[in-house]
């Protein structure tokens, strides 16, 4: 078997025409020399070059020391002709032949954006796939926005480890048709090669390395140590790798933007021809009550343009914690006393530790962040005190949670209130990333039509190719 020598390479440029430039031991190694000559002869999107005696073109010489090194020098108008506008090929060298195919991230990006571009001009729905899906809250979110500007969409598959979790988003959220596929189980385990195609993936990647409070708890150094999330950031990958869609959503708590995890993903989204938006998303001013913040990162590929810095809220924001509280005879018999957490709030302050409780009336214009572990009344998130008793205080009900994060209520239907407020709890401001799924509709929207007979011209040119 003759020796061969795989090459991945960008496309140079030279005096305005493409150039692909080949040299060294790459080449010898295979039994090329300088001065022998070869034709160029074009295939469908591949270039191949065949020596022969008498061939148009010649095998340059390069020195290096005392040994001559051959040189292959491509700037010949069938580059482009045969290749088309491309940033990087694959080159296989082996024998008497050098055969030259467009970069198979080359093809994945065209092949994901003519599927887009395909779909938005026939009026198709955009194809959504949901990874730590949850109860669907961020789905729904970007559903509804997608919808507010005239974008249709469906959710093609979701995949969550709970089952309770997913039972409920099955139940309760209409994001879900009768083709869509449930997938239960580690994300790690599933099989994305098996899945449609799509053109967006929705992920909200567990954050409980990554957050101050799980790290504390878990006493970690690092996001990537714990034992469950830390490496969930390699499944996603794997996921995007595969599954190719055209944008990628992912949320998760603020502290995560400065995780190694999150260093590589910007990395390697890079790598294989995506462009990478981060925000901080404030709930706050985007139209909740409840104050939490959290990273939006979309990637998109090239010639969809976005600026997340052009996010507006969608809805106006009520102006107490009254206006979304239960009436008083529907949560009266839900006061207790809490004895043991005014005893720890005492403690703290005589040890002048910083912690107090969240003590609201209803008159305040926000509360602070609720998390997923809620309904074990922990001591620094909010409670509501009795109107008449200063010493006690209550939970919000699932449904004043829902209201807070402005999310559907109907999410939470039928869940016991554990599990509620577990879902809102890990979720996210439902107003947020809806004015999210507002903007990625408004950017689909403003491809021009030029721009798509550009993509889809390119992605149907490749598929014979891919």
């Amino acid at each position: 078997m003759s020796k061969s020598t795989v090459i991945y390479t960008k496309i140079g440029e030279h005096r305005g025409k493409q150039r692909l430039w080949l040299e060294g031991n790459r080449l010898a190694r295979t039994g090329i020399t300088p001065g022998q000559r070869f034709n160029l002869v074009a295939g469908r999107k591949s270039l191949t070059l065949q020596f022969a005696e008498n061939g148009a073109y010649k095998v340059s010489r390069r020195k290096r020391g005392e040994v001559e090194l051959p040189v292959i020098d491509i700037t010949a108008a069938e580059l482009a002709q045969a290749l088309g506008k491309v940033e990087r090929v694959r080159v296989v060298v082996r024998g008497n032949r050098v055969d030259i195919t467009i970069h198979h991230h080359d093809l994945a990006e065209s092949d994901r954006m003519g599927r887009l571009l395909q779909s938005l001009t026939k009026g198709e729905p955009i194809e959504i796939g949901s990874i730590a899906h949850g109860g669907g809250v961020l789905d729904h979110a970007i559903h509804t926005g997608l919808a507010d500007v005239g974008i249709p969409s469906r959710l093609a598959f979701a995949n969550e480890l709970e089952g309770a979790y997913l039972e409920a988003s099955l139940a309760n959220n209409p994001v879900w048709d009768e083709d869509s596929i449930a997938i239960q189980g580690p994300m790690e385990e599933v099989e994305w090669h098996k899945l449609p195609f799509i053109h967006l993936l929705c992920a909200g990647l567990p954050c409980t390395g990554a957050s101050l409070s799980g790290r504390a708890k878990n006493k970690l150094d690092r996001a990537e140590a714990h034992e469950t999330a830390g490496s969930l950031f390699i499944a996603f990958m794997n996921a995007i790798q595969t599954l190719r869609p055209a944008m990628v959503l992912l949320e998760n708590v603020p502290q995560y933007q400065s995780t190694a995890s999150m260093t590589v993903i910007r990395s390697v989204l890079a790598s294989i021809g995506y462009d990478v938006h981060e925000t901080i998303l404030d709930g706050y001013a985007m139209g909740s009550l409840e104050r939490r913040d959290r990273l939006c990162m979309l990637a998109v590929s090239k010639g969809i343009e976005v600026d997340l810095e052009a996010l507006e809220p969608v809805r106006q924001r009520e102006s107490s914690i009254a206006a979304v509280l239960e009436p008083f005879q529907v949560v009266k018999d839900r006061f207790k006393p809490y004895s043991y957490l005014a005893d720890k709030e005492a403690r703290d302050l005589a040890a002048g530790k910083g912690f107090r409780r969240q003590l609201l009336d209803g008159s305040e214009g926000s509360l602070g962040t609720i998390g997923r572990g809620y309904s074990k009344a922990r001591s620094t998130e909010p409670f509501l005190r009795h109107p008449d008793d200063s010493g006690q205080s209550r939970l919000l009900t699932k449904a004043e949670h829902a209201r807070v994060k402005t999310v559907p209520e109907m999410l939470v239907q039928g869940l016991s209130e554990t599990v509620s407020h577990e879902l809102l709890g890990q979720g996210v401001v439902h107003c947020a990333f809806r004015a999210v799924g507002r903007l990625i509709g408004n950017c689909l929207h403003s491809i021009s039509e030029q721009d798509k007979s550009a993509w889809e011209q390119k992605w149907f040119k490749t598929q014979s190719a891919a």
